[in-house]
């Protein structure tokens, strides 16, 4: 495992996933987000929405880096992992009553991860 590679593949795939993030949530379900005062928070520093993202993916980096050899070369294998990771979280979302909007949010999300990390990660 590359220490270099992990972190260049975790800002880099966190960055592209916070692009993909604020259009699905800031753009396309903001208005679905209004309509629930639940979800309107004045204090959200906005920061701390890419840092956070960033955090998961160098997260998701490590994994994917410890797990490389199970998976194919390039952006099928990065694919693949994404599935599952995106996966694991669209069933944590079961109970949810968004589950369809925010599950599968997150499955598209680590499936754009796995894309990245599949391209920047070789064997």
């Amino acid at each position: 495992m590359k220490l270099n590679k992990v972190l260049l593949t975790g800002i880099v795939g966190g960055a592209v996933v916070w692009v993909y993030y604020f259009l699905t949530h800031g753009l396309i379900l903001a208005d679905m987000y209004m309509k629930h005062s639940v979800f309107i928070t004045e204090s959200a520093n906005p920061i701390w929405f890419v840092f956070n993202t960033v955090l998961v993916a160098l997260a998701g980096a490590l994994l994917f880096a410890k797990t490389r050899g199970s998976w194919a070369e390039g952006i099928k294998g990065g694919l693949t992992f994404g599935f599952f990771v995106g996966l694991v979280l669209f069933f944590y979302q079961y109970f949810n009553s968004h589950l369809l909007e925010w599950g599968g949010i997150e499955l598209i999300g680590w499936l754009v991860f796995g894309l990245v990390a599949g391209i920047l990660y070789k064997k």
